[in-house]
């Protein structure tokens, strides 16, 4: 199997050389940026299946980066992770917020890290495995395709980011059923990470914002179904 190839992108040397150091020992191929606009510039000869991304940097931030990247959706399955000094809910929260995948807050522990990246990677390869075998969900005026990962309302295209169409398509492919937030949590960002409760109101507001306000239902004090 060809190994994976992460990202760095850090304006800080030695947390490069270490990185690059622990990932290369496990098999990773591993290329490094010291700021978003070489990040991206990496990315367009070099696409890596995951990125180490610092979030304070010059030039061009983290967040700055993850934004363009996810705006692409040729680059919908490339995994980011977060890189904070900050151990503040706001940072968390925003680094997942705008399409990060995961975080880690420095100083670095390497069995976490290296734990954290494996288990994305095995959830996406079951994501892309999915994706290979999928169907098309219609709901009313709304069809879902996983294999093309595009929406259409009305024969509309719709454009949704990566976590959005994720969420959509966990709970329209069981129409009535009432998922938990921590059902919710779980299947799209994985039992390794905890985020804020802010975090899935506001992927279900742009959702809405996006579909219309009738599919997704809020069951108070449980968590949401698809309904239509």
């Amino acid at each position: 199997m060809k190994p994976y190839r992460l990202l760095i992108v850090d304006d800080e040397e030695d947390i490069q050389d270490f990185l690059s150091y622990s990932l290369r020992k496990e098999g990773f191929e591993v290329a490094v940026a010291s700021n978003g606009e070489e990040g991206l510039d990496v990315m367009a000869e070099w696409k890596p299946d995951l990125i180490l991304l610092d979030i304070m940097m010059p030039k061009m931030d983290g967040v700055e980066m993850c934004r363009i990247l996810r705006s692409h959706r040729s680059f919908d399955d490339v995994l980011v992770v977060f890189l904070t000094a900050r151990d503040e809910d706001y940072s968390q929260v925003n680094a997942l917020e705008i399409g990060g995948d995961d975080y880690i807050t420095k100083p670095i522990r390497t069995r976490v890290l290296l734990s954290r990246i494996k288990a994305l990677l095995r959830r996406r390869e079951m994501g892309l495995a999915q994706v290979e075998g999928a169907t098309l969900i219609q709901a009313g005026d709304l069809s879902i395709s996983q294999e093309k990962r595009m929406v259409k309302k009305a024969g509309q295209d719709i454009e949704l980011p990566k976590k959005e169409f994720e969420l959509l398509w966990l709970l329209a492919s069981k129409p009535g059923k009432v998922f938990t937030r921590e059902e919710i949590f779980e299947k799209i960002w994985g039992p390794d990470i905890i985020v804020g409760q802010r975090t899935i109101d506001v992927h279900i507001r742009k959702l809405r914002a996006a579909i219309g306000e009738n599919y997704v239902k809020t069951v108070k004090g449980v968590g949401y179904k698809f309904e239509f």
